[in-house]
């Protein structure tokens, strides 16, 4: 399970090191293989390429013909699939960091099965300094759930 907030830089070359303490388990997960693609959010996404391939499995059997060519175009067609190296780091695709905002430094956020990846100001920005708005949504999230 992917939990946490990372903050991480990105050096000049476009690599980023994945926290220690999940190279391992990405390593015996998926061969050191990730994806990382675009999501619905002013993010990437990284999945272990195992958890991926469900991602697409469940795209390629919806009926609605017309949402799932959406998410193919989307999510599918703006994947990369990129390898851990040796340092324990992944080269992000220069047309994926721009998407992104991604220059320097970011936020590598834990999200059960994937990873989201964020610019650390739109990081910040979103979940920086709480308001009310935020209490609010944060509390109605939390009466939903069953504990």
């Amino acid at each position: 399970m992917f939990s946490g907030s990372y903050p991480l830089t990105i050096d000049d070359k476009g690599r980023l090191a994945i926290p220690a303490r999940y190279r391992q388990e990405l390593a015996d997960t998926s061969n050191s293989q990730l994806f990382i693609t675009r999501g619905p959010k002013d993010c990437l996404e990284i999945y272990p390429a195992h958890e991926f391939q469900k991602i697409a499995d469940q795209i390629e059997a919806m009926e609605d013909r017309e949402r799932a060519d959406r998410l193919n175009e989307r999510v599918i067609g703006s994947a990369h699939e990129v390898e851990i190296d040796k340092q324990g780091r992944v080269l992000l695709p220069s047309i994926l960091r721009k998407h992104a905002h991604l220059d320097g430094s970011a936020v590598l956020v834990g999200q059960i099965r994937r990873f989201e990846l964020w610019a650390e100001d739109l990081w910040n920005e979103r979940f920086g300094e709480d308001t009310p708005e935020k209490v609010a949504l944060l509390k109605d999230a939390f009466r939903t759930l069953k504990r």
